[in-house]
């Protein structure tokens, strides 16, 4: 009996250690301890031996692509951002100012407007003594000048003793195509004689240039191809000129011309970059000097570079200069020559003059012309406090035509002078 007992003890102790070890290779082969055999047999006592499977080669894992970026949410009415443009190459044309409408004589020449407004109580009456007082000190006032005064009352007194002219409302009308006749470029009046000469010497007197004066108010441009025409501005100093320049190159861009301009005030401080600005408005170039430099041959490079590129037209710019300093009147001289050489071919000389300055303009004109040959003027400053009789002052007693007129301070307010429109929107 007792020794069954012992028999039946060791079996169950047998059985527990057996059972133990299973578990603790079970956990062992849970936490991976041991490596177990890809493939191959296992043999355990009392079964056949068993074939475990081959696991699949592990497969490399590719790394992810990041994720494409998505565009902030746009707020709720709101068009989406434009996808942003590549930079344009330069096509290697300028764009060109569009051509604006002109402003009106009649709405810029206010003041010598109002000076003219007493004339018109002379409609509806007789013409009477006092008519003569009236007519005498409005052209007065408005800067005709004596000279040009005395010759238009002594036209008018005449043709009423005549008879020619019967009332207050002849007497105007006859003083407006006398004004626009005398305006006419080319045209010299003179009322003692009743002479309209159409002709002017070839040369200007004591000047000793050969070029004739020039007849019309068109600007002069020459088409022959292989010539560059050059259009100089000269005047004292703050008149204008390179504004005007600055408003001529803008005209001749939109006109469909290639233009250059030249920098030839030197001695002005900013002038260059003042003609600069004007440049890049006009889309065009422009030739600059050292500070203080030559100014003829800055006139003298941006010919020779206008001839080489094939643009046909130099405005060239110059320093500013009283008419009574000789020194500076030569140098003037001396940019005319230089400005003439081949492939150069100087077609106009434009003297800028401050129509506020009154009859000093007309002195400033005629020592300008002595100088270098003036084609033309341009008068700035025309609308305000200017007084509109010193174009006709200019027209008479130099026969220099006004070709071009200031009506303001707008890029496109410098306009082709009108003699008829003029006189209209004085009288009118």
């Amino acid at each position: 009996m007792v020794d069954l007992w012992i028999v039946l003890a060791v079996v169950a102790f047998s059985a527990l250690v057996m059972g133990g070890i299973s578990i603790v290779t079970g956990q062992r082969r849970a936490r991976g301890a041991g490596p177990a055999p890809e493939t191959g047999t296992r043999p355990a006592p009392g079964r056949p031996p068993r074939t475990w499977p081959r696991r699949p080669p592990a497969t490399p894992v590719q790394p992810s692509a990041p994720p494409a970026p998505t565009a902030p949410p746009v707020p709720v009415g709101e068009a989406p951002p434009a996808a942003p443009r590549e930079a344009a190459e330069p096509s290697g044309s300028v764009a060109t100012p569009a051509p604006v409408e002109a402003p009106s004589y009649r709405s810029r020449l206010g003041r010598s407007r109002g000076i003219f407004a007493g004339l018109r109580s002379l409609r509806g009456h007789g013409v009477e003594p006092s008519a003569w007082d009236d007519l005498e000190e409005t052209l007065l006032r408005a800067d005709v000048g004596v000279a040009t005064t005395d010759a238009l009352l002594g036209d008018l007194r005449r043709r009423v003793a005549a008879k020619e002219i019967a009332n207050g409302d002849a007497l105007v009308d006859a003083l407006r195509a006398d004004l626009v006749d005398l305006l006419e470029a080319g045209r010299r009046w003179d009322s003692a004689t009743e002479r309209h000469d159409g002709d002017h010497p070839a040369t200007a007197p004591g000047t000793g240039h050969d070029e004739a004066e020039p007849v019309g108010r068109e600007l002069r441009f020459d088409d022959d191809p292989d010539v560059v025409n050059v259009w100089l501005f000269v005047g004292v100093n703050g008149v204008g000129k390179t504004t005007t320049i600055g408003k001529v190159a803008r005209q001749q861009a939109a006109a469909g011309r290639q233009v250059l301009l030249a920098a030839g005030d030197t001695f002005r401080a900013a002038a260059a970059e003042q003609l600069t600005t004007w440049a890049e408005r006009a889309g065009t170039e422009v030739v600059r000097g050292a500070e203080g430099g030559d100014p003829s041959a800055v006139v003298f490079d941006a010919v020779q570079r206008a001839g080489a590129r094939g643009q046909r037209l130099v405005l060239a710019d110059t320093a500013g200069r009283l008419h009574t300093k000789v020194n500076l009147v030569e140098e003037l001289k001396k940019i005319r020559r230089v400005a003439d050489r081949p492939p150069g071919r100087v077609t106009e000389v434009l003297l800028v003059l401050d129509a506020t300055t009154g009859q000093n303009g007309v002195t400033q004109a005629r020592q300008f012309t002595e100088a270098v040959a003036v084609t033309g003027v341009v008068l700035t400053k025309l609308d305000g406090t200017a007084k509109g009789g010193i174009v006709v002052a200019i027209q008479r007693e130099l026969g220099l035509p006004v070709k071009l007129v200031g009506l303001g301070e707008g890029p496109d307010d410098l306009v082709p002078f009108r003699p008829v429109d003029f006189v209209d929107a004085l009288l009118a």
